[in-house]
């Protein structure tokens, strides 16, 4: 019977007793990880992950391809977009059997320049951060020109398949794979999640009458276009062939 006695207030103790926690203040401070944060760097930590971020630098700096010059995004054109731009026209063609007619690429969309040299695994990476997907639109041609109005007043983006000159703050003079633009026609779009979500301010974008995701991240997309090209024995190259002028600067 003393067990019993012994036992019974324990738990009436342990029941009653239970604490009962409340947050009552809350502090945070920002910590820059960059090269500083070298300095306050757990060693033992730092030998545990020494082995997985050499297999992961390994993967990284595997050389894929070769840039014959210096790509990078501006307006109203550029090396990098116009290349990135094609990649997305002949992905999104051989993913739909078909020949696409425009493709739109963001330039905030690309994070870094290419500098003329060995194309690594990790310069994709710094190029297309993000897990964006490669999606293909069907847009009227009305919708494609309030589209191309847009960027004739912000001065360009990255555009593949068509041509157009701005003056005075609009888009003139748009031709569509050599073709002038047809505002009742529906253009095929190849361009990424993103900008099909109305995102940049792309808002014509959302008035699509089909929409087909392809699950085909740009960055594998991009990676494996390089690789393609490597292996055919071409190297990475581009060039500006006036698909959009600006007559305003």
């Amino acid at each position: 019977m003393r067990k019993i006695f012994f036992i019974l207030p324990l738990l009436l103790f342990l029941s009653c007793s239970s604490p009962k926690w409340v947050l009552t203040e809350m502090k945070g401070s920002k910590i820059a990880l960059d090269a500083s944060t070298e300095a306050i760097a757990d060693e033992s930590f730092k030998s545990f992950l020494s082995p997985y971020k050499q297999q992961l630098d390994a993967k990284m700096d595997q050389v894929i391809g070769y840039v014959e010059q210096d790509m990078r995004a501006h307006k109203p054109e550029s090396l990098l977009s116009n290349w990135s731009a094609d990649v997305y026209l002949k992905r999104a063609a051989a993913s739909l059997g078909e020949p696409v007619d425009v493709a739109i690429v963001n330039l905030g969309g690309l994070r870094t320049q290419i500098p003329k040299g060995n194309f690594t695994v990790r310069k994709v990476f710094e190029l297309m951060p993000f897990e964006n997907e490669l999606v293909i639109l069907w847009l009227k041609g009305s919708d494609l020109n309030d589209l191309l109005q847009y960027f004739a007043g912000i001065g360009g983006q990255g555009v593949g398949g068509l041509t157009l000159e701005i003056r005075n703050g609009k888009a003139a003079t748009i031709r569509i794979g050599g073709k002038a633009l047809e505002m009742e026609k529906h253009y095929i779009i190849a361009t990424n999640d993103y900008l099909a979500e109305g995102n940049d301010y792309m808002t014509a974008l959302t008035k699509h009458v089909k929409r087909v995701n392809t699950g085909i991240l740009i960055r594998d997309m991009l990676r494996d276009f390089v690789v393609a090209e490597t292996a055919a024995g071409r190297n990475i190259n581009a060039k500006l062939e006036g698909r959009i002028v600006n007559h305003d600067k």
